[in-house]
C-alpha cells in the first residue's frame, strides 16, 4: 500500500503546474481504498478528483476527509484538509489547507501542510503546528512526526503549555 505526495523536479507541488495540462480523468464524490495486503489501511473522500496518467497524479481539491485504520481495520485517526495530493506510484499523499487530524484517542493536529509516508504509514510537516492531547496540553512548534494513529509523535521545535507537573 502506497499513497504519495508528487512534486516537480524543482519541488513545487504539483497542484502549482497543473494549467499547463488537462486531467484525463474527473470524477466527483469520490472514495479511494487502499489496502495493503487485503486490510483497508487508508479511505479516502473528497468531492471532486483529477487524474493525470503521465504523471501518476491525482488532485483532490474538495473537503479531502482521509480515514486511517490499524491492521485489524480498526479506525484510528481522521484527517480533513481542503485539497491533497497523490502520488499514484507510492500512494504518499500531502493535505494542504487547513489541515486537521485527530486520533481516535483524543489527539488533535492542526497544520497547513501534512505528507503521509504510505510504506512508513508515517504523517509528518516541516510546518507550523499545534497539537492538542487529551490531558489538556496545547503545544506549538515547528515541524512535526508521527505513526498514523498519533500516538508517537515528535514535534520538531516544541513550545508550548501543559497543566502537568514536573517529575
Amino acid at each position: 500500500m502506497v499513497f504519495t505526495l508528487g512534486c516537480s523536479d524543482d519541488g513545487t507541488p504539483l497542484i502549482n503546474r497543473r494549467s499547463k495540462d488537462h486531467a484525463d480523468q474527473e470524477s466527483w464524490g469520490v472514495t479511494i481504498i487502499l489496502t495493503n495486503q487485503g486490510v483497508e489501511r487508508v479511505r479516502v473522500r473528497s468531492g471532486h478528483l483529477e487524474k493525470y496518467n503521465k504523471r501518476e497524479f491525482i488532485l483532490l481539491d474538495e473537503n479531502v476527509i482521509v480515514d486511517f485504520y490499524d491492521k485489524n481495520e480498526k479506525h484510528i485517526s481522521k484527517l480533513t484538509s481542503l485539497k491533497a495530493e497523490v502520488n499514484q506510484g507510492s500512494n504518499d499523499m500531502r493535505a494542504m489547507g487547513n489541515v486537521v487530524a485527530v486520533s481516535d484517542s483524543g489527539i488533535t493536529l492542526y497544520t497547513d501542510t501534512l505528507i503521509w509516508d504510505s510504506k512508513k504509514e508515517k504523517m509528518s510537516t516541516d510546518n507550523p503546528i499545534m497539537l492538542t492531547t487529551q490531558k489538556n496540553d496545547t503545544l506549538y512548534g515547528i515541524g512535526f512526526e508521527s505513526d498514523s494513529d498519533l500516538q508517537n509523535w515528535k514535534v520538531i521545535k516544541p513550545t508550548g503549555v501543559t497543566d502537568r507537573g514536573m517529575r
